[in-house]
């Protein structure tokens, strides 16, 4: 073949992603793109730098470490003399993800973005485009939303992230529940849901690992996080500044494609091939850098996986039961020998005690509200000791009998008075939540 047959093949046929790379040069990125760049390089790297050790690349819990200190030493600082706090910042963790210092951090880095673009734009004013810097950015940032999305999609998956309502939940008005209570358990209250949520955003993580699915992947986070950010939002769950950064991640990664994406939802044209560069040249480099991409995603999926699988065991619905577990109605109490005595303390009258985990126990009073202990049974001697988590000198001590399976006697001291106690055990099942079920055929709507 003549090298002008084999250049008219070439602009005949599409053209593969190296070859665009190494044939057409990039264009001049306009000005809003350029800035628009500098600015998420800088947000988003800041936020990829906050969580190193939730990263795709393992061992780098010590950075996380170094990194935390640093922000702990910034953000009470800029928390008093900045923002004018007046009220001490806590640093610990909570579980919250929506503390203050986590708004005074989300303040600095914006801050230190808006500064970085500014100075950036004016020192690099000439430059055309950043399409390299962009493409191994773009590789980290897939990475990173795609691990975000398998952490929260596996811990639904196992399900862990959202429990079943345990004993005391069962028991507890609806009305005592906060709004995050409600949404909690009542996704954990329907695990198929919870299992399709956490599938959903777990095929939005698999997609985002290979680089021609990015797009679909971005697109499958987005709306998943959309809506956990409403969620979030309406329920009043302290994940909301980490579900919107997480939006933004997606947002990032939909941006080079969005002409492309209204051509096909809006304007009912063609596509095209992505014009998103490889990472190499060299289509062995390129296979070499695929394959450990998949490497990090199966990585990824069997660690959390693994994780998850060990908290279902230590404190989700595998966990070990109490050797008295379950809900137990008080029939007949005396206090010091008074079968019918006066409401001395909060805590000698009581409806019900819950035996759940193996080292608590919830007293349910007069009032219905509980009364959280800590608990000690030792089955040999027939045993069982209360503590407080407040009050390390507080202590009651108990011997239990089991007449029969439903029923337990209870005699002890506690608060300085004799307790006596006889307990019936109430059946689980015989909550409507627990027994309902699924069901094909409804001839009419059972809504209680």
């Amino acid at each position: 073949m003549s090298d002008e047959k084999h250049f008219s093949h070439l602009q005949q046929r599409p053209r593969t992603i190296a070859e665009t790379e190494e044939i057409a040069p990039v264009r001049r990125w306009s000005l809003p793109t350029r800035i628009g760049f500098r600015f998420f390089f800088v947000f988003l790297g800041l936020y990829i730098l906050i969580f190193p050790a939730g990263s795709f690349i393992p061992f780098t819990g010590f950075l996380a470490t170094g990194i935390g200190r640093l922000w702990n030493a910034i953000i009470p600082w800029v928390g008093a003399h900045i923002l004018h706090i007046s009220y001490p910042i806590l640093l610990d963790e909570t579980g919250s993800g929506d503390r203050t210092c986590d708004w005074v951090q989300a303040f600095c880095i914006l801050v230190i973005a808006i500064v970085s673009t500014l100075i950036w734009s004016v020192l690099d004013r000439k430059r055309e485009n950043y399409a390299t810097l962009h493409k191994w950015f773009r590789l980290i940032a897939r990475l990173s939303l795609a691990t975000t999305m398998f952490v929260y999609g596996i811990d639904k998956i196992v399900p862990l992230q959202m429990p079943f309502p345990g004993l005391t939940r069962l028991l507890e008005p609806f009305g005592n529940f906060s709004p995050m209570g409600v949404l909690w358990y009542s996704i954990g209250a329907s695990r198929g849901y919870e299992i399709f949520a956490g599938c959903a955003e777990v095929t939005g993580g698999i997609f985002l690992i290979l680089p021609r699915t990015t797009t679909f992947g971005a697109m499958i986070s987005l709306f998943d996080m959309v809506e956990v950010f409403m969620l979030n939002m309406w329920y009043d769950v302290p994940v909301k500044l980490f579900a919107f950064v997480s939006i933004l991640f997606a947002l990032f990664l939909l941006a080079p494609e969005a002409p492309r994406l209204a051509n096909v939802f809006f304007l009912n044209r063609s596509a095209g091939p992505s014009n998103q560069p490889a990472l190499f040249r060299r289509k062995i480099a390129n296979r070499i850098a695929l394959a450990l991409q998949i490497a990090i995603g199966i990585y990824l999926i069997a660690t959390n996986f693994y994780n998850s699988a060990q908290g279902w065991k230590a404190f989700g619905g595998g966990r070990p039961k109490s050797l008295l577990y379950g809900i137990w109605n008080v029939d007949e109490m005396s206090i010091d020998g008074q079968a019918h005595p006066p409401l001395l303390t909060d805590n000698t009258r009581w409806r019900r005690i819950v035996f759940d985990s193996p080292t608590g126990a919830s007293f349910q009073q007069m009032d219905d509200t509980f009364q959280a202990y800590g608990a000690e049974i030792n089955s040999e001697n027939k045993s069982l000791t209360l503590k407080k988590s407040g009050d390390k000198n507080w202590k009651a001590s108990f011997s239990f009998q089991r007449p029969a399976a439903e029923t337990m006697i209870l005699d002890g001291d506690m608060d300085g008075h004799k307790i006596h106690m006889q307990l019936k055990l109430f059946d689980r099942a015989r909550f409507l939540l627990v027994n309902r079920g699924f069901h094909w055929i409804n001839e009419r709507p059972f809504n209680r």
